[in-house]
């Protein structure tokens, strides 16, 4: 299906009823070789990283689904981050199956919340990102069944990329066995933002890819 039909501008700041954050943490990093989420990137973990990027999206508790690394993510987190962050941490027991089931456990546990869907896959994400998101998705009024991606480039048909933010009635309205994707076909609108920043487009899953975030300044 073609991308976004609408391209929307940078307007109000987001309030209170702004996405919650759902960092996506849960494969075994197999052609990785090591826990993808801690992964040393300019001497932190991936994870952290993106974590601290998101702190723009202004959520006031961030929700981070882990299953093959549960334990190793957790403590890490717990000897890292500030306990003001209140990170919630939660194991999916149904990793092995895929991305959809995080996607479900977070449709529950933030029942009645639009989300924002950031992979650790992509964890050099800037602040600035997730800020633009949060004020495109106020700006155009929340949408329930909405889908908003950043962009990269101009041409509106390419370079889209993560964090993603959707509406709680598409996500309701999944039936939570198809794939993730099949949410941007039912869309409406289906939204982009253009953002200058290419860790967009990132996705972490060989040594290469991780040598390649290593050396980009």
């Amino acid at each position: 299906m073609p991308w976004p039909l609408w391209t929307v501008t940078l307007a109000a700041d987001t309030g209170p009823a702004g996405p919650a954050l759902v960092v996506l943490a849960a494969g075994a990093s197999t052609r990785l070789g090591e826990h993808k989420a801690l992964v040393d990137i300019r001497g932190e973990p991936a994870i952290l990283h993106l974590l601290r990027a998101a702190r723009r999206l202004g959520d006031a508790q961030p929700l981070v689904i882990t299953g093959a690394d549960e334990g190793a993510i957790a403590q890490a987190l717990g000897q890292l981050t500030r306990a003001e962050d209140n990170i919630e941490i939660v194991h999916n027991p149904h990793w092995a199956s895929g991305r959809s089931s995080s996607l479900a456990l977070a449709r529950e546990l933030r029942a009645q919340r639009d989300v924002c869907l950031a992979p650790v896959d992509c964890p050099l994400v800037s602040p600035d990102v997730f800020k633009h998101l949060a004020r495109c998705w106020a700006a155009e009024g929340r949408p329930p069944r909405g889908w908003l991606a950043p962009r990269h480039g101009t041409c509106s048909q390419t370079g889209h990329g993560h964090p993603v933010v959707l509406g709680h009635e598409l996500l309701s309205e999944w039936d939570g066995l198809e794939s993730p994707r099949k949410l941007r076909d039912r869309a409406q609108p289906l939204l982009s933002v253009p953002v200058g920043d290419p860790a967009i487009l990132d996705n972490l899953d060989r040594p290469a890819d991780l040598a390649r975030l290593r050396a980009r300044r």
